[in-house]
């Protein structure tokens, strides 16, 4: 098999002297087990294309080979890590590299469907990237089949969290009403190199169809940013930032007097649609 070829990922670290990088929010997954659990919460992996974000090192992207994929296009915004991609493409005739910013680009273009994004997310753009995912989905409905994420415990928590809860805010209404999420794991700080100061965890997120109202997502971001943006204030306070708050409120059929972190996601809905 030729991803046997390939030297254990720690050598490849150490051949390179690759360092994580700050700028690039980097900490590298090192065990195969977590990676094989990870590429395993994405299965089956022999349909369509898979999608990985930031690479590192190449552990992920060997257990998702290793695992069955298919298709695989990797995107990786630091050469050096681009670099050992591409060594593992010259074992591997599925596997292809872009070298560029994942903000920049569109996965509904990155091969055929139906497609999976399988990623240890940077830490600095973890939360744009998952936006911008969102919106895709939310206006393509065959764009994005699932994305298998890993996130910073506490990005993971504000995911998950429902109305009342103190993690509860506009990542949470805007994943919930678009994805139904799961966690898959918690991760320990010993499974990456170098260690992070914050935990990790690994989240499904099954994106749901497509809006009928190709406007809605924007007006979703809209409020929920006015909402949780003062989120300490009633809701006829903090929606002045949109328009005439009484009249959202009126049309919606909710009391203003209400805060951003106890309205459930079909009431942030009626927000929307009625700001417009």
């Amino acid at each position: 098999m030729p991803l046997a070829n390939l030297p254990p990922i720690r050598e490849v670290i150490r051949a390179h002297g690759l360092s994580a990088d700050k700028r690039f929010g980097q900490h590298f997954l090192t065990d195969p087990n977590i990676l094989s659990r990870i590429a395993a919460a994405a299965e089956p992996l022999n349909q369509g294309t898979i999608i990985e974000i930031g690479p590192g090192p190449g552990g992920l992207t060997r257990a998702l080979l290793e695992r069955g994929a298919s298709r695989l296009i990797v995107i990786e915004i630091d050469p050096r890590c681009a670099e050992i991609a591409r060594e593992i493409a010259e074992e591997e005739p599925r596997l292809t590299v872009i070298e560029g910013d994942a903000l920049e680009i569109d996965v509904e273009d990155l091969g055929p469907p139906p497609r999976k994004i399988v990623a240890n997310l940077p830490y600095n753009i973890a939360t744009p990237l998952l936006i911008k995912w969102l919106r895709t989905s939310a206006y393509h409905s065959d764009a994005i089949n699932l994305m298998t994420l890993m996130f910073q415990r506490e990005v993971a928590d504000r995911l998950l969290a429902k109305p009342g809860q103190k993690t509860y805010g506009r990542l949470s209404v805007l994943t919930q009403w678009r994805t139904i999420a799961n966690k898959v794991m918690d991760l320990p700080a010993g499974a990456f190199t170098p260690p992070p100061k914050v935990r990790s965890s690994v989240i499904n997120l099954n994106p749901l169809p497509a809006l009928d109202d190709p406007d809605l997502f924007q007006a979703m971001e809209r409020t929920t940013a006015a909402a949780f943006g003062q989120r300490r204030k009633m809701l006829r306070q903090s929606l002045k930032a949109i328009r005439n708050s009484e009249e959202i409120l009126k049309i919606a059929c909710l009391d203003g007097s209400r805060r951003a972190e106890t309205l459930s996601t079909s009431e942030f809905v009626a927000l929307a649609t009625a700001a417009g």
